[in-house]
Parts: structure tokens; C-alpha cells; sequence
């Protein structure tokens, strides 16, 4: 405390020349440049620091600068450089697997929220090595196999297309047909987003990096798990004595939903002997598998806002009277009982159809209750900031 003390009042003294009140005294003046210096390497040991992310980049828009995203490796700088238009997919891609994210705990204390103009994009709670952040790796690592493996079929990027593999004739349970249109080159999509996801956690050979890199694998395979075959009929009138068929991409929602199962049972682990690999936390519970979201640190409630632990709290949070799951009242608002408000609605009713060819509606005002969580008692809240 003494630091940051010091600090702020070298900050004050250059700004404003303001003389320092009573309580400041601990931090006499004028203070020579060491102490300065050392005031500042204390504030610096005593901050927690999140690191930056490549997430930032789907915040920065179509502007990709690669020298001013922070917390980019050389390798990732690298391949970022080299690649503008993958990196211009990445970002979009961004965008979607965190809307995914926050549609998956839309009903759940923790929201998968972000925060503005911040570089880990998810602030402290990346801190802690939970189920949560175990979830967030892998729907990333998902998020960039989808957003690219699509930007290679549409054509936007110059290093790939469609999978030059599917050529010619197979078959399947309904008979042969011809392989054509356009399939979807995941290998590629894989590829690629396993050299740029991964090159960060490979800088270092701790328990949170390899920890990382499981969660990455998993969320990158997931999306090949709901490859589909489509395809096309040729013969007379619509006879399927032709086919014309390709491999796509399910809709990322199927993944989304996938990784929010594996998150219900990811596995609390502790790292091997040799520090390669996990062993289980606890012996009654089965082995993790390549397939399954691991994690070393149980989740805090995020009852309460807590800067140190990334939590903002639920005070706020609309809440389900009526639903005894993580959307109703008592557990959404832990305990702390909720406000109801009365509001009014505008909904369509009364349609009907139009001879030809339009749906005619009504606007209809219709009254609601909307119940959201009582914020804590002030020395509730105090005993967590």
C-alpha cells in the first residue's frame, strides 16, 4: 500500500505541485528518482497482471495492425504479418464464438461478460484455472476453425478453398454418388488454427499452458465432430438415381451446445509427476480424456462483485420467479431475494392471413413483470472489493 501511496503522490506533485495532506506523510518529499523507481517496482509486484490475448483482435474491426495487437508472440506476429486476410477472418470470427459464449450462460452467474477496452477481452477471472476459462479456450479455438474454415469456401482467402480431397466417386449408406460443389476445407481451418492459437502456450512449459493446450485441441475438434454430408439430386423429376454431394459445416450453435455439455463435465485435474500431463484430482472420479475439458481450480460463486477474482456480481441480473434452475430467482440472485418490476410490452396478435400473400397483425399492449437480483448489503459487498 505504501507503493502505491508513493506513486500517486509523485503523480499529484508532477502534475499539480499540490501539497500533500497529512495522511500522505508516509511518502516524505521530494522524492528522489529511486524512490520513485521502487515505488513503482512494488505497485508492479503487487498487480495481478492478466495477460493480453489474440482475442483482441475482434475488437479492433477491419483494421488488423499487427505490431498493435498486445500480447501477440513472435510467432503469432509472424503468421499475422503474413496473412492479413486471415487475420481479418479471425476477428469476425471473434465476434461470433463470444456471442456463442454468452448465449450458452445467458442464464448462469457468469455470463461469458466481457469488458471494454480491455486486451484479455474477460478481465481476472482468466486468472483462476476454472471450468470457465477451460470453456472459453475452447470455444475460441472452435470460433477460429469455424470463421475460417467458412472464409476458405466463400473464397476470401488467398492460401486455400475448397478441400482439394474430395474428388471423384464414394459412397455411403444410401449408394455412390459424385463428390462436387464446394466442400468445406476444415483440415485447413484446423491447421492453421492450431500454429496461431497454440504458439503462445508453447513459450512456456507450465501447468496452465499445457492445460491450454488440451482445451484448444478439444475446442478445434469439436467442430469437426458435425461435418455433414450434403447433397444434390439429379435424375427425372427430382429421382435421386444421381447424386452431387459435398462435406459442410454444421451451424456453430451444434459446437456451442457440444462444449457447454463437455463443460458440465469437464475434469478437476492436477498435473503428472513429469509435468507433462494430468492425473485426476480426485481418485473416484473417472480419467480425463482427449475429448474432455480439464481444469485445475474450483469456480468462485460469482455471487458478488470481486475485482480480484473477475466476478461483477449478479445484483442487476434479470431472474426466472417460476424456474427452480441457474436462470430462477433464488439461485441467480444467491439468496439476496430480487425486485420486480411492472412494464409494459408491445407483441403482435390477432393475425391473419391476407389473400395474397401477406400476414396482417395487430400491436397488442400487454403488461409484464420483470424481476431482477437485489444488489448486496453495502458491508456484503465491501468484504469482497
Amino acid at each position: 500500500m505504501l507503493g502505491l501511496k508513493c506513486l500517486l503522490s509523485v503523480r499529484t506533485e508532477r502534475i499539480a505541485e499540490v501539497r500533500l495532506s497529512p495522511r500522505w506523510s508516509s511518502c516524505p518529499k521530494p522524492i528522489p528518482t529511486r524512490i520513485y523507481r521502487a515505488c513503482l517496482l512494488l505497485l508492479l509486484l503487487i498487480t495481478p497482471r492478466v495477460d493480453s490475448s489474440w482475442w483482441y483482435i475482434g475488437t479492433i474491426g477491419t483494421r488488423v495492425i499487427c505490431n498493435n495487437i498486445p500480447g501477440l508472440v513472435s510467432k503469432q506476429k509472424q503468421l499475422c504479418q503474413r496473412h492479413p486476410d486471415i487475420m481479418q477472418a479471425i476477428g469476425e470470427g471473434t465476434k461470433e464464438w463470444i456471442r456463442e459464449c454468452q448465449h450458452q450462460f445467458r442464464h448462469h452467474r457468469w455470463n461469458c461478460s466481457t469488458l471494454d477496452r480491455d486486451h484479455s477481452v474477460f478481465g481476472r477471472v482468466l486468472l483462476r484455472s476454472s471450468r470457465e476459462v477451460a470453456f472459453v479456450y475452447a470455444i475460441s479455438s472452435a470460433g477460429v476453425v469455424y470463421a475460417l474454415t467458412r472464409a476458405c469456401s466463400q473464397g476470401e482467402l488467398k492460401t486455400c478453398n475448397c478441400d482439394p480431397h474430395k474428388r471423384g466417386r464414394s459412397s455411403d449408406d444410401r449408394g455412390e454418388f459424385d463428390w462436387g460443389g464446394c466442400s468445406d476445407n476444415i483440415n485447413y481451418g484446423i491447421k492453421f488454427a492450431k500454429a496461431f492459437i497454440d504458439a503462445k502456450e508453447r513459450t512456456v512449459r507450465d501447468a496452465r499452458a499445457v492445460m491450454n493446450l488440451h482445451n484448444n485441441r478439444c475446442g478445434r475438434t469439436a467442430v469437426k465432430r458435425f461435418m455433414k454430408l450434403e447433397c444434390k439430386c439429379h435424375g427425372v423429376s427430382g429421382s435421386c438415381t444421381l447424386r452431387t454431394c459435398w462435406m459442410a459445416m454444421s451451424d456453430f450453435r451444434k459446437t456451442g451446445d457440444y462444449l457447454r455439455r463437455k463443460y458440465n463435465g469437464a475434469i478437476e485435474v492436477t498435473m503428472n509427476q513429469d509435468g507433462t500431463g494430468f492425473a485426476e484430482a480426485n481418485k473416484a472420479f473417472r480419467k480425463a480424456t482427449k475429448n474432455d475439458l480439464v481444469y485445475f481450480e474450483n469456480s468462485p460463486d460469482y455471487c458478488l462483485q470481486d475485482k480480484a477474482a473477475g466476478s461483477l456480481g449478479t445484483a442487476g441480473r434479470v431472474c426466472n420467479k417460476m424456474s427452480r434452475g441457474t436462470d430462477g430467482c433464488e439461485v441467480m440472485c444467491c439468496g439476496r431475494g430480487y425486485d420486480t418490476t411492472r412494464v409494459k410490452q408491445i407483441t403482435k396478435c390477432e393475425c391473419k392471413f391476407k389473400w395474397c400473400c401477406n400476414v396482417e397483425c395487430k400491436d397488442c399492449e400487454e403488461s409484464v413483470d420483470i424481476h431482477t437480483c437485489k444488489a448486496p448489503k453495502r458491508a456484503e459487498w465491501l468484504d469482497q472489493t
